[in-house]
């Protein structure tokens, strides 16, 4: 008992200070990553937190000092994070957890396009790189430079640069479509942490034996600036679920006080739902 004590308690502090990093003025990507690995990994603490950040900046001194324009930032790059040093991602990584936790990441130079992504950002950004995260539906990539001179990367395949032709199929390869301007343009931090948990909810979704891995990552997007009121009615579902009925009750008649005014047949449904969760308890 004293032991989950102690990990609600830190549970609790990592939690305060994703919060509090969200809500700053300049959000930062790695702390706010890390902070996601603190809630996934039990093992991860303030050592291994700034383990990660020492290697990141390590990264970062190997590279050469300011290259050249946005297309030598790229090559420069691919060449040390995706040659020298082997970060790339496999099919397989699709399928772990830890393709999606930036310190397991830097660890095993394996993960999920979007992480491998941070990586470079963070890596290029320390360095000076004029660099941005582009959420290519279906498949992350990197930036340099500005639109008229932009130059994309994908840290998925080795940090292999990306023709217009090469975006294109990426992109139709997701949506059927072609590219369309607005796909090109710098992601926003919180939006990448976002698809980050979405990421790992899909992955707690194809495993019901993992419910606890969908509640916290529901529960950090819950505690970003600006997310989808639906997802407190997800989080609601998932207490009733896990069997935490009292819990899900309240939390279904929060949600319902929330769209009363927009929805009301959907308030009554879902106060219909709280009332048959509360009745489990008998």
């Amino acid at each position: 008992m004293r032991h989950e004590a102690r990990m609600h308690a830190e549970s609790g502090e990592w939690r305060r200070r994703f919060a509090e990093e969200a809500r700053s003025e300049r959000p930062g990507l790695a702390p706010l990553c890390l902070l996601i690995g603190a809630e996934a990994d039990p093992a991860l603490d303030e050592a291994g937190i700034d383990a990660a950040e020492i290697e990141l900046d390590r990264l970062a001194g190997l590279l050469p000092f300011r290259p050249g324009g946005p297309r030598a930032w790229a090559a420069a790059l691919a060449e040390l994070l995706g040659g020298q040093c082997g970060f790339e991602g496999t099919p397989s990584d699709y399928q772990r957890l830890e393709s999606s936790l930036l310190h397991e990441v830097l660890r095993r130079r394996r993960g999920l396009p979007i992480l491998l992504s941070v990586v470079w950002m963070e890596v290029a950004r320390r360095a000076g790189a004029p660099v941005y995260g582009v959420g290519l539906p279906g498949h992350f990539v990197v930036g340099f430079g500005p639109k008229d001179d932009q130059v994309l990367a994908d840290p998925f395949d080795g940090g292999r640069l990306l023709t217009g032709a090469d975006a294109e199929l990426l992109v139709a390869g997701t949506t059927g479509g072609g590219i369309q301007p607005s796909m090109l343009t710098p992601a926003d931090p919180l939006n990448i942490v976002q698809r980050i948990l979405n990421n790992i909810r899909a992955w707690a979704a194809a495993r019901p034996e993992r419910s606890d891995v969908a509640l916290w990552a529901l529960e950090l997007s819950l505690l970003l600036p600006s997310h989808p009121a639906r997802l407190r009615y997800e989080r609601a579902q998932l207490l009733v679920q896990r069997g935490d009925f009292l819990g899900g009750a309240e939390a279904l008649d929060e949600y319902a006080d929330v769209v009363t005014t927009v929805e009301p047949t959907t308030a009554e449904r879902v106060r219909h739902q709280a009332r048959a969760a509360r009745a489990m308890l008998n």
